[in-house]
């Protein structure tokens, strides 16, 4: 996916969303048009000009619907990624790889959700027990969040990571939302004490270790190197992009593997870092997948910023809020702008690099951008 072919050779040129709260009035599929038009507008594109689409798997809005609705012309390349949140920065990468390739000129990548207000996936009695599940369900690990809890158990024991670690990034990502008009926790301060008192979810994760639960839809437009120089906007570069799906990976307990704790987020670095210019070291910010607090200080660690166990710890000293070592997640995050599988991360980290964050990390030219780790995953090396 991060071959030479792929390097600087397609841009983001237009990003856009829709307003985020837990409820929203209108349909999934409006709220897809809403943020796809709001993109093209914003990279001054006209809807007939889109010639490919990329998005989830559990995306509920089709291309046929899409392409009708909001006017596109012949499409000639149109994917879905699997496994949520792990598909995030794929839909992006996907596109750039068919537009490097000729296969496209024009692509938009989105995301429209109506979690806030719609099911909770887990609650599908249908689809209960696929066959990874019968291996965890019937244990009591119902949700993503009672299986991403053994997880941090095992590294709070192996690894002595702590309670304060978590905060640490729940605080970052609240740090940021407080400036962020957009964000659900906008203008709602976190503080250690209410962390520590709040109730469990599935412990050791407590409530602010979650993610939101979010209405909401983003959408980016993607085109070539070349397009890119004459577009409305800054172009931001896709200068390397991977996914990764280890070796007898089972998704988000990672029981088959000689070390549950190194999940995808480690096979996606290894083929990131391999095809970019750049290493851990170059970059200025990152917007990294956390769904659940415990799951950024273990990306840290697959991404290759700090040393394995040691991603507690990096945390420490303000190191994830602006000014520190590592600014993370600076619109809020999933944990405090919105949760719509990570989307939101993609757009953030284009904001970054165009200097109209609402955090902004001063002279910012690299952003990391991660998908949902714990389940086959993707990331993006951007740059402006």
């Amino acid at each position: 996916m991060a071959g030479a072919g792929l390097k600087d050779a397609a841009a983001i040129v237009g990003i856009g969303q829709t307003a985020f709260a837990r409820q929203l009035a209108e349909d999934e599929r409006t709220l897809a048009c809403r943020a796809v038009l709001a993109a093209l507008d914003d990279a001054g594109i006209a809807p007939g000009e889109v010639d490919a689409l990329a998005s989830y798997t559990m995306e509920q809005t089709d291309e046929v619907e899409l392409a009708k609705a909001v006017g596109f012309g012949d499409l000639t390349f149109f994917g879905k990624v699997g496994y949520g949140g792990g598909g995030s920065c794929a839909t992006v990468a996907h596109l750039a790889a068919a537009i490097a390739s000729g296969q496209a000129t024009v692509g938009v990548a989105w995301r429209s959700r109506k979690r806030g207000s719609g099911p909770r996936p887990w609650t599908d009695t249908a689809v209960q027990l696929p066959t990874p599940g019968q291996w965890t369900r019937p244990f009591g690990l119902l949700r993503p969040v009672d299986e991403i809890a053994m997880l941090a158990r095992r590294y709070m024991h192996e690894y002595g990571v702590t309670r304060d670690h978590l905060f640490n990034v729940a605080l970052a990502c609240r740090n940021r939302a407080n400036q962020n008009p957009a964000a659900v926790m906008y203008e709602r301060p976190l503080t250690r004490e209410m962390y520590m008192t709040s109730r469990w979810i599935s412990e050791p994760l407590c409530l602010y270790d979650n993610c939101l639960e979010t209405d909401g839809a983003l959408a980016c437009v993607v085109v070539g190197r070349e397009r890119a120089r004459d577009c409305a906007r800054q172009p931001v570069y896709v200068h390397a992009a991977a996914q990764g799906l280890p070796a007898q990976h089972h998704g988000m307990v990672n029981y088959w593997n000689d070390d549950p704790l190194t999940g995808p987020a480690w096979t996606a670095a290894r083929h990131l870092w391999k095809h970019a210019d750049l290493t851990p070291e170059d970059v200025d910010v990152a917007q990294i997948y956390d769904a659940f607090t415990a799951l950024v200080p273990l990306s840290l660690e697959g991404y290759g910023f700090c040393a394995r166990g040691e991603g507690g710890a990096f945390t420490e000293q303000g190191a994830l809020e602006i000014g520190g070592r590592l600014p993370v997640n600076t619109g809020g995050g999933g944990l405090s702008e919105a949760y719509v599988h990570g989307f939101n991360l993609v757009n953030e980290g284009v904001k970054q690099l165009r200097g109209t964050s609402t955090a902004q990390v001063p002279g910012a030219a690299t952003c990391l951008v991660t998908a949902g780790e714990g389940v086959p995953t993707s990331a993006l090396l951007l740059r402006s």
